[in-house]
């Protein structure tokens, strides 16, 4: 089996450790690395050389995206057209209007979409052309949900749209109480970086049903709430929803004080993440002929990159997290990989994904993606089954879910006018003249990527 990754960037070496674990299960004979930057190929990709020395597959380096793709039966999709600098860009640009500024919700996800969707479109294309038959695209790059609706009104079929923060409840639960994922089945609902959890049992039946729930429990339990990202939200918040929240809620249901924080920070997370990268490149450079110290060098910065994740929601606070269990330390790669071995072998698996709703929540069209638990195995994913979800959440999805269907539409019509109509209905952005200010100030920054539009 051949395994291609499009976009070789700082996060690719924390896939390594799990396609060798991996390998024999996924019966993976070539890992393709491939992006268009040389010398940060050369950097990443020497990285990962050195954490693959005994992997039983063959790895191979390229700037070439045809002989990355060829015959790939699945291809992951992890670039940041722009680079940092262009999210640098984006957020400083909504702080300048008074808005949020946050590179997969509100306007500046916007301006990462309309770099990300046309590029991946491209690759979506190149796969169909020449990647094996009926290849599956995992597609990581952000704002997640918005590309995979975009690729879906452009016809791509095989395309999922993957985030670990769907699965969070489910390994929150598993590391507070030592249990391993595979005991835990969870119930998500919503949006990409817009879902909510409403269950969460352990020692389910083969279907998903039965067991005993755990999370109504662990919701009323301090120790608990301590212990995740979900201290971060309001008690009267938390006791009104009753659910687990994706922690990018915070964004919503606590907006004025997450802006004014961010602001007040001086530095947006945008630039932060481009001082770092910055420095972890200059690093690579001076370790190029010293795996150990590249190593170490990686595993500080990104440790730093790490602690200092949604920082302004804990009041500057560094992020410390509860130890893994078992495999449940793979983050992106048990989300990924999970699917490629149940599509690969047909083994039955369950995971939160973004793709079309198809029934799966009421209220939702068909079409509309979404992000839910899905079980998967040879014959493709198949959306578990919600039904109602509260009103006010439903709400704030159908609204959400406006704003991305027309930014969508935008993009691949490369529209000003539907540009500018998804950020008026954008619940962080909510005004026409603002909309119109915040889409010249992307289209004017990014000319030299995105082009001209009508």
């Amino acid at each position: 089996m051949k395994l291609a990754i499009i976009g070789c960037g700082v996060r690719t070496p924390r896939l390594m450790p799990s396609l060798v674990r991996r390998a024999p299960q996924l019966r993976l004979t070539e890992l393709w690395l491939m992006d268009n930057d040389a010398d940060k190929l050369a950097l990443i990709g020497h990285l990962c050389e050195q954490m693959a020395t005994d992997a039983p597959f063959t790895l191979h380096l390229t700037t070439d995206a045809r002989e990355a793709i060829r015959g790939a039966h699945h291809v992951i999709t992890s670039i940041r057209p722009g680079l940092e600098k262009g999210r640098a860009v984006d957020e400083r640009i909504c702080f300048e209007h008074g808005v949020l500024g946050q590179e997969t919700t509100g306007a500046a996800g916007f301006a990462m979409a309309m770099r990300s969707v046309p590029a991946i479109l491209e690759y979506a294309r190149l796969i169909e052309q020449i990647g094996a038959p009926r290849a599956w695209l995992y597609n990581f790059t952000n704002p997640a949900g918005l590309v995979a609706q975009a690729l879906h009104y452009a016809g791509v079929e095989r395309v999922v749209g993957i985030c670990d923060s769907a699965n969070g409840a489910q390994h929150a639960v598993s590391r507070f109480m030592g249990i391993p994922l595979k005991r835990l089945h969870h119930t998500v609902y919503g949006l990409n970086h817009l879902s909510w959890t409403r269950s969460v049992r352990v020692d389910p039946d083969p279907d998903g049903s039965g067991g005993e729930e755990v999370l109504p429990g662990l919701l009323h339990d301090e120790r608990f709430i301590a212990a995740t990202h979900m201290s971060t939200f309001h008690p009267g918040l938390r006791q009104w929803q009753g659910t687990f929240l994706n922690e990018y809620l915070h964004y919503y249901y606590h907006r004025d004080e997450a802006l004014a924080a961010l602001l007040q920070k001086g530095e947006t997370r945008g630039e932060e993440t481009l001082r770092l990268t910055t420095t972890l490149l200059e690093r690579l450079r001076q370790h190029r002929d010293d795996p150990t110290a590249s190593l170490a060098a990686y595993h500080e910065i990104m440790g730093q990159r790490s602690a200092t994740y949604m920082a302004h929601a804990r009041g500057g606070a560094d992020r410390v997290k509860m130890p893994p269990i078992g495999e449940d330390e793979e983050g992106y790669a048990a989300v990924a990989l999970g699917c490629v071995e149940a599509i690969q072998n047909n083994v039955l698996h369950y995971t939160g994904l973004n793709v079309p709703n198809r029934g799966a929540i009421d209220g939702m069209a068909d079409d509309d993606i979404v992000e839910v638990g899905c079980w998967i195995d040879a014959t493709g994913i198949r959306p578990e089954r919600v039904g109602v979800i509260p009103t006010h959440q439903l709400l704030l999805m159908q609204s959400v879910k406006q704003y991305e269907r027309l930014a969508a539409r935008a993009i691949l019509e490369r529209r000003r006018d539907l540009a500018v109509q998804a950020l008026a209905v954008h619940p962080l952005v909510s005004s026409y003249p603002l909309a119109e200010k915040l889409v010249a100030a992307f289209l004017t920054a990014h000319a030299d990527l995105v082009g001209e539009w009508a």
